[in-house]
């Protein structure tokens, strides 16, 4: 389909009389347009349509329709059916009464195009730029930035239901693609075993059993995959999308040798980010926050927090449920700094926060408004003994003393083991610490002729990570700091309007496309309740905090 460019000529006037007439007060769509006039030009979805071929469908007009789907929670077929029958949908988008709209399935394939061609984000950049345009949203000020789960569109799987399901999804794909093949190559004990959808309460009972059924399991992925990548077999089956995620699934579950088949345990396992999760979403990945387990991912949500504009979404950024919140601080930065929105504060919670951060914020000219992260030593963990700030350091000399005023002996610089972080191991005299009468208080001695040792960041690193603890302690800060919680009322209503807790796609490309047309609904919801004056709902309560409060 080619891009027909429209100019947009209004709304017809049959349909602005009867939507009028119909609407005295208007409606979110009405007052959309009446308001802010056509949001979307065909023209700025150009790179997604080829200039030759059939005419197709508005961009623009899709790209709303998109939007007032998440507004509305609505699936692709009932957004179309909206397109149809409801006038002030029409009004919005300059459609005559009797306009038959568009088939559902466009939808599906208009966000096709705006992934393929790097188009995801123009949705939320159009509405910026009118709310810009309007003095409604400028650079500085402060932003926040929170996080919720988003749920896959898929089941939590057990790791012998994974691979189960694994192995049946990739039959099902065969069974379809090459059914003479094979069922040349399937006895009627797999169709027994793999018919049916792979549950956990299906297992025999008791481990070792069990046990077994993991390994006949792999036994049986294996001897499929031999015969899939057998010189005899046709070329082509290898390349079904299933075929590949069996392969890679039973590369990370299992291990074969001369001793058979069995589950990879422990360090033999691949790292989470890159274990896959679900045969049927292979972005999605089990992910941990507050002591809570899902298997998806992460939305990351940023918006103005100013009190005299309205509260406007300026970046919604959508990772895997095991990316570090830490991992998403600068790439936010980034993205506020490309559209010129940078704030002068940036409000997080201690998730966002590091030392480096700290510093990496400052350079931007912006403050990193949050917790620094808390001492990790066993000391400060347990509220007892000394912690490293009870160690005095001398930066000039390159040594620390004691709070029992011993001066240590060795300072090594080096990367962390886990992250690659530079850190700085100090260690002290053996003959100073063992008779030391502190030495309970103090941190675990290290094996050899060295004495106790302490672990802490390079000099500027170090300051700034003392600088922010210490102003956290301060009335002003806790003040300044009470902002941040306001970032609630954003989760909540795009969890509860939206519904972006759980996706309705099964990769990260159309999850992140999906996670931006929910914020462009927020941004245009709010900018309504703006322009007419209508507050925003207060914090909800049960009835029995309302009770105790009344009293």
């Amino acid at each position: 389909m080619s891009l027909e460019s429209r100019a947009d000529v209004g709304v017809p006037e049959l349909t602005a009389r009867v939507v009028r007439a119909a609407f005295p007060k208007g409606t979110l769509a009405v007052r959309i347009r009446e308001g802010l006039g056509p949001l979307f030009e065909d023209e700025a979805f150009a790179g997604a349509f080829p200039a030759r071929g059939r005419p197709a469908i508005s961009p623009g007009a899709l790209a709303m329709v998109s939007v007032l789907q998440y507004a509305e929670g609505l699936t692709d077929r009932q957004a179309a059916d909206q397109v149809r029958a409801r006038m002030d949908w029409k009004f919005l988008l300059g459609l005559e009464l009797d306009d038959p709209g568009f088939d559902h399935s466009v939808l599906s394939t208009f966000r096709a195009r705006l992934i393929g061609h790097g188009l995801e984000q123009k949705t939320l950049e159009l509405v910026l730029e009118r709310l810009r345009e309007l003095g409604l949203l400028k650079a500085g000020g402060r932003q926040r930035t929170d996080a919720t789960q988003v749920l896959a569109a898929v089941r939590t799987l057990n790791r012998m239901e994974f691979v189960g399901e694994t192995l049946r999804a990739a039959l099902e794909a065969l069974a379809v693609a090459a059914p003479a093949w094979l069922s040349g190559l399937v006895t009627a004990e797999w169709a027994e075993r793999y018919g049916p959808r792979v549950d956990d309460y299906r297992f025999p009972k008791g481990e070792e059993v069990r046990e077994e059924w993991a390994q006949q399991v792999g036994q049986d992925g294996f001897f499929l995959l031999q015969a899939l990548y057998d010189a005899q077999a046709p070329g082509w089956l290898r390349e079904v999308e299933a075929v590949q995620v069996l392969r890679r699934s039973w590369i990370q579950q299992y291990q074969r040798d001369e001793k058979g088949v069995r589950w990879r345990e422990g360090k033999d396992l691949p790292p989470v980010h890159h274990r896959l999760c679900s045969p049927y979403d292979t972005d999605a990945r089990y992910g941990i926050k507050h002591g809570s387990g899902w298997t998806g991912y992460k939305a990351h949500l940023t918006e103005t927090c100013e009190p005299d504009v309205p509260h406007t979404i300026t970046q919604v950024a959508t990772t895997d449920a095991v990316v570090a919140d830490t991992e998403m601080t600068e790439p936010v930065q980034q993205a506020l700094a490309e559209r010129e929105l940078l704030p002068d504060v940036h409000v997080v919670d201690a998730g966002y926060t590091t030392a480096a951060l700290f510093m990496s914020t400052r350079v931007r000219g912006m403050e990193l408004l949050g917790p620094a992260p808390h001492d990790s030593s066993l000391q400060s963990r347990q509220n007892q003994g000394f912690s490293r700030a009870d160690f005095s350091i001398d930066w000039d000399t390159q040594t620390a003393n004691c709070p029992g005023g011993h001066r240590s002996f060795e300072w090594w610089e080096q990367k962390h083991h886990r992250n690659g972080t530079p850190v700085i191991k100090v260690f002290f005299p053996a003959e100073h610490c063992r008779p030391c009468p502190k030495q309970t208080q103090c941190t675990k001695p290290p094996a050899g002729r060295r004495g106790r040792g302490i672990t802490f960041l390079p000099r500027e690193r170090y300051e700034a990570l003392e600088e922010a603890r210490r102003a956290q302690d301060t009335d002003e800060w806790k003040e300044r700091y009470k902002i941040r919680a306001g970032v609630e009322g954003t989760i909540s209503p795009a969890v509860r309007v939206t519904g972006i807790r759980r996706t309705r796609s099964r990769n990260l490309p159309a999850t992140r496309l999906g996670h931006v047309f929910a914020a462009t609904a927020l941004n245009i919801i709010r900018l309504d309740r703006w322009l007419t004056g209508t507050p925003l709902g207060g914090t909800r309560t049960s009835r029995l905090e309302a009770l105790i409060l009344a009293a």
